[in-house]
């Protein structure tokens, strides 16, 4: 898969959040990070890219077979940490002493932390990628999904994420739970 077929997978049709300007916003993140190694970029670089190349919201494997096509095509001396990294995006959970796998997280949820007009649209691209479920259960579903970030201690498993974006990540929850109530 060359770099045109990734955009052409970011690009299809039904991606309304999963989409290029997804990996643009994560790769704008990644610049921002400090105190990374070329070695360490470049495998970030690498899992942002392919981690929501498949996105079908009818699926629970997506992370999965997103990391499988990335250790198929990235360099051979990243595929194991590249696709690692893509597969910890299902859960959004680290081990405390995971770093890059830290970043990546914090970067991939970094949405939460918008301003509120952008974390809207996102929650309304979120809902538009969901459409084939009926409102009652969308409702419940996202809210069940919401509810367990809201709950984590730390959102934002880099420290430097958690203080820039949690306090508007967790005032955009809430606010999110409430209109699905």
């Amino acid at each position: 898969m060359n770099r045109e077929e990734l955009v052409a997978a970011y690009t299809a049709p039904g991606r309304h959040y999963h989409n290029l300007a997804h990996i643009e916003d994560c790769l704008g993140a990644l610049a921002r990070v400090d105190d990374l190694s070329a070695i360490e970029r470049e495998i970030l670089s690498a899992a942002i890219w392919w981690h929501d190349v498949v996105y079908d919201a009818t699926r629970s494997d997506n992370e999965e077979l997103s990391a499988r096509l990335a250790e198929q095509h990235v360099r051979e001396d990243l595929r194991q940490e590249v696709g690692r990294l893509i597969r910890l995006t299902k859960t959004h959970n680290v081990q405390p002493d995971d770093r890059l796998g830290a970043i990546l997280i914090s970067i991939d949820l970094s949405i939460l932390g918008a301003e509120p007009a952008r974390y809207d649209a996102y929650a309304a691209a979120i809902r538009q990628e969901f459409i084939h479920v009926p409102e009652g259960d969308y409702r419940a579903g996202r809210a069940k999904v919401l509810g367990q970030f809201a709950a984590r201690p730390v959102i934002f498993p880099d420290a430097v994420f958690a203080a820039r974006y949690d306090r508007q990540a967790r005032d955009n929850l809430a606010r999110e739970l409430a209109s699905l109530r």
